[in-house]
């Protein structure tokens, strides 16, 4: 008996694109927004008080709207009231002219990272280094562009 040889090639690999990066943001953010909920805290929160929280140096208001709208690009005035809403809740508390992570934000910030972190390595595990660098590099190119884009749209 004689068998016939698949003269088929194996189905080349898509190319990522728009869609793709935004499908595995929401994907993402929609397994951090659900670990943030159990914590009463929003993602803009969230965002807000981890750049106070990592910033190098103490953040005026203006800092750290400046810091939250390079990150999400959103509305100062609803970063703003995102602040207001931190300090509401005492994660977040000015010192002078500054606005500082109290140790409630802290211990906050710990937890969601602790629940977090074994997700994270679920959904990152397994993926190959060199994939990782090459896509790392690939976003950072696709962010540097975006916001040139978006600099020249709104400026």
């Amino acid at each position: 008996m004689t068998s016939i040889a698949s003269t088929t090639a194996p189905a080349a690999e898509p190319a990522a694109n728009a869609r793709d990066l935004a499908l595995a943001h929401y994907a993402a953010r929609g397994v951090l927004e659900h670990v943030l909920a159990r914590h009463g805290i929003t993602f803009q929160q969230q965002v807000a008080l981890r750049s106070a929280l990592t910033a190098e140096t103490p953040q005026t208001p203006d800092d750290l709207v400046a810091r939250v709208r390079d990150s999400l690009k959103a509305d100062p005035a609803g970063i703003r009231a995102t602040l207001d809403e931190l300090l509401a809740r005492q994660l977040l508390d000015t010192d002078g002219p500054y606005l500082r992570p109290t140790d409630a934000g802290r211990e906050l910030i710990a937890a969601v990272g602790a629940e977090t972190a074994p997700v994270s390595a679920r959904i990152w595990g397994g993926i190959p280094a060199a994939d990782l660098t090459a896509a790392g590099r690939v976003l950072a190119l696709v962010t540097e562009r975006a916001n040139a884009e978006l600099a020249a749209l709104t400026g």
